[in-house]
């Protein structure tokens, strides 16, 4: 894992069904290591994400403008760490991710938090508010012999506003390279004829939790995780 921090890295998202994963792991299994922490393989991950009042870093990543953030506070539960982080899709497609230990998440930040805050964004952090909470389990797969991590999330559950949604049969996966490269998972992929680009975590809870939110631009993807999980995209609202 040490070798495969990738801050400054490129993403490939896929969705499936639950029901693949066990087919998949079998087809990949003599290519990558899974990372184990006191005997467990599953890690449960706890995350805040904040936004303006108005969700417009929601609305940036929908329009899709280029150099845009994420800002969250994220719980590693299994290890109870947490951290502030911002993550940054610069107008290359790269992702670039900051952070700084913080233990526990906070509804207001504090002066670490902010001076971290304002050094990396163009815009005041004071207008950040705590919109969602995206809660899953992970499984990490480590490549054998490139500079891969391919993260694999299960029970995606979204958290807003006293209500939960649940999203068992879905599984999101998302394969983080230095650079484009061959990579056994993605290989799988397409033999599966799994399309790459599934819609941002954060988007899709926006997507499902709020009502008369604009979703147009991620109609298709959508409708791709429609067919997956039957949920129905269009009546959004917890």
């Amino acid at each position: 894992m040490d070798n495969v921090k990738l801050m400054d890295r490129t993403d490939t998202k896929y969705t499936f069904a639950l029901r693949e994963l066990g087919e998949i792991l079998n087809e990949i299994k003599d290519k990558y290591r899974i990372l184990e922490i006191d005997g467990k393989n599953i890690s449960r991950y706890e995350t805040l994400y904040f936004d303006t009042s108005d969700l417009s870093l929601y609305s940036q990543h929908h329009s899709g403008k280029l150099n845009r953030y994420k800002i969250r506070h994220r719980t590693y539960v299994d290890t109870n760490a947490g951290y502030l982080e911002i993550k940054f899709k610069n107008n290359k497609s790269r992702t670039i991710k900051s952070r700084i230990k913080k233990q526990t998440f906070v509804k207001e930040f504090d002066k670490d938090s902010q001076d971290f805050l304002k050094k990396s964004l163009p815009f005041d952090p004071s207008s950040l508010v705590p919109v969602m909470w995206v809660n899953y389990n992970r499984l990490t797969l480590v490549n054998k012999e490139t500079p891969e991590r391919v993260t694999i999330d299960l029970q995606l559950q979204f958290v807003k506003d006293g209500g939960t949604l649940n999203f068992n049969s879905l599984v999101i996966a998302e394969i983080k390279q230095e650079s484009k490269n061959p990579s056994a998972f993605i290989r799988v992929m397409k033999a599966r004829h799994k399309r790459e680009g599934s819609i941002s975590k954060y988007c899709m809870g926006i997507a499902v939790s709020c009502k008369g939110i604009k979703m147009n631009n991620f109609k298709e993807k959508l409708l791709t995780l429609k067919k997956i999980t039957t949920y129905d995209f269009t009546t959004s609202g917890l």
